[in-house]
């Protein structure tokens, strides 16, 4: 019996082999099922978890990585004009940041389109970088007929760096002494007097036809190519006044070969005490101050963005940036980039109501 047993139960097991067998293949079934229909559902979510982050280590590779070589920060005019000694305090101390040369790049011509133009449509990788500025980031896209960029949509902001004034300069021998005086002078004699500004579509030049507007003058407004060559003209009283930044004439206005008739920022500058604004001498409401910043191509990755800024912040808290700033004529500002952002859009809109307001366009 117990022999007769074992040969039924010897029988019986390939039997039994094939049930466990099968059990065993709709166990291994079910559980691929499960897994189809559990990561089948969240493949979506499970994926872009994977990507953000192998994207995060990307982007903090390339932070980790930048830059790899010299970088080129445009400055859209010619040598010796306020945007081209703001990027220079910048270039300096950003070299020693990030250990690799920062080099400034005067890319001129067509009131500093051309050299904007460059950077908007250089590669993203964060060595070619933009100085940018009230007259080319929010006054020439509405200026110029075809400026051929979009500030709002060919860049991506860094951060800003200063706040600049701008000052109605004159030759000594220029009889009026207060911003009242020059319009009563202006309106006693109109036409008969030229005022220089820098470049067509710069912050001196749109200033000038501010004036204009807004005290009812006829003058005409001589616009130069740069800054330097209009400081030449006043300090030889080839012309009488001008409309400009301080830093290429606060040296001539300190020597006393040039004079400073008003400031056109809402206070005194620190460095001009006794130079009253326009609106405390005469000109009420009338304010035009420009703005400094630092821009890179648009798809510029965020971590480069992220350490230029960081870097960018630090050295305008510095004290001796901030006094370079203000020796060159401005206040030191600081942003992030996405206050950056919202300063470009409410200065062109100022800007542009303006231009539109005075039906100016520039072919």
């Amino acid at each position: 019996m117990l022999g007769a047993s074992c040969a039924m139960s010897g029988t019986d097991r390939p039997d039994a082999d094939a049930a466990s067998n099968r059990s065993g293949s709709l166990l291994r079934f079910d559980l691929e099922n499960f897994k189809r229909k559990a990561f089948g559902k969240r493949a979506g979510v499970f994926g872009a978890a994977i990507l953000i982050s192998l994207l995060g280590l990307a982007g903090t590779a390339t932070a980790q990585s930048y830059p790899s070589r010299t970088i080129s920060l445009v400055v859209p005019y010619p040598p010796g004009g306020g945007v081209d000694a703001m990027a220079r305090i910048v270039a300096d101390r950003l070299s020693v940041a990030l250990k690799h040369s920062v080099i400034v790049d005067n890319r001129a011509g067509a009131g500093g389109n051309i050299g904007t133009r460059a950077v908007a449509k250089a590669d993203p990788d964060g060595h070619t970088l933009l100085l940018g500025h009230t007259g080319t980031i929010s006054i020439n896209p509405s200026l110029y007929a075809n400026a051929g960029y979009d500030p709002r949509k060919d860049f991506t902001p860094i951060g800003l760096i200063a706040s600049m004034p701008v000052a109605l300069i004159a030759h000594p021998s220029f009889p009026a002494k207060s911003m009242a005086e020059v319009v009563a002078l202006l309106k006693q004699q109109p036409g008969k007097f030229n005022i220089g500004t820098s470049a067509i579509g710069t912050g001196g030049y749109l200033t000038a036809e501010y004036f204009k507007s807004a005290a009812g003058v006829d003058i005409t407004i001589v616009p130069y190519r740069g800054t330097g060559p209009l400081m030449n003209d006043l300090i030889g009283g080839h012309i009488p006044f001008a409309f400009g930044v301080l830093p290429p004439a606060m040296g001539n206005i300190q020597a006393g070969t040039l004079r400073a008739i008003a400031v056109t920022g809402p206070k005194r500058f620190s460095l001009l005490p006794d130079v009253p604004t326009a609106t405390e001498s005469g000109l009420p409401g009338f304010d035009s101050v420009l703005h400094y910043g630092l821009l890179a191509p648009p798809g510029t990755p965020r971590p480069i963005v992220d350490r230029l800024n960081k870097e960018l912040r630090a050295l305008v808290e510095t004290d001796v940036v901030k006094q370079r700033i203000q020796t060159e004529g401005g206040d030191s500002l600081t942003s992030s980039p996405d206050e950056y952002v919202q300063d470009i859009d409410l200065e062109e809109r100022k800007w542009s109501a303006l231009i539109k307001k005075l039906n100016l366009k520039v072919e």
